[in-house]
């Protein structure tokens, strides 16, 4: 999108507008209308590590509809988007995966809405956690029951669960309730193995291992191997 289009969207609401503050604010709608199309598309695929490891090359794919919001991966919090109803693309490295979701449906009312009162209904599932292991290259996405209706979602979610399955439909984790006391227990990035572990570690050797353990490990992580320490 380019400044001559905009100029040419703000000329022609310009012609149509008899006053100057209808089409200043035709004008500013026109820009966001531009804005949120730009983000929408710049943020379709979203990388849930840190820094370059090299295992990013080759990525799996997670695709989450409208209804999934993903708040975590690994540990790592995800950015809140200004619309929280997109479908994102997640990144997720090879290897052992947590990914931490909500899901929610949205319902409109039937009865007369007073001032200030919301439109819809928001249904909403407990925070859900699934763990897997994703392979190179390969594309994962949600499954679950569609509600019919509001009074359906609202007898469902309680016990709502969701699948995550593999391009060939191969269902590879079931959701369950996240606990957020439980730590997870692998690395944001996957650590290679390394070509010295047969050899006597000395404290030089000891304290490059702890180095790069360090550098990959998640927030809370960190958090518990200090209390540890200083115990």
């Amino acid at each position: 999108m380019n400044i001559s289009y905009l100029i040419r969207v703000f000329q022609s609401t310009g012609q149509r507008c008899r006053r100057g503050v209808t089409c200043l604010r035709a004008g500013l709608a026109a820009v966001l209308v531009v804005s949120l199309v730009g983000c929408a598309s710049s943020v379709s695929v979203v990388e849930t590590w840190e820094g370059n490891p090299a295992a990013a090359s080759n990525a799996a794919t997670l695709q989450t509809p409208g209804e999934i919001r993903v708040t975590r991966v690994n540990g790592r919090v995800m950015t809140n988007f200004l619309m929280d109803d997109l479908a994102l693309d997640y990144a997720l490295l090879p290897g052992e995966n947590e990914v931490v979701f909500v899901y929610k449906t949205i319902w409109a009312k039937s009865t007369v809405v007073r001032n200030g009162e919301s439109k819809v209904h928001v249904i909403e599932s407990e925070p859900q956690v699934a763990r897997f292991e994703a392979a190179a290259g390969e594309t994962y996405r949600f499954k679950f029951d569609q509600p019919e209706s509001r009074q359906e979602a609202e007898e469902e979610m309680p016990e709502f669960s969701a699948q995550i399955v593999s391009s060939a439909g191969a269902a590879v984790a079931t959701s369950t309730v996240w606990d957020p006391k439980e730590l997870m227990t692998t690395s944001r990035t996957p650590i290679p193995a390394s070509t010295s572990e047969i050899a006597p570690a000395n404290g030089d050797n000891a304290l490059e291992q702890l180095k790069s353990i360090w550098e990959t490990a998640s927030d809370e992580e960190k958090k518990a191997f200090l209390r540890w320490a200083f115990e």
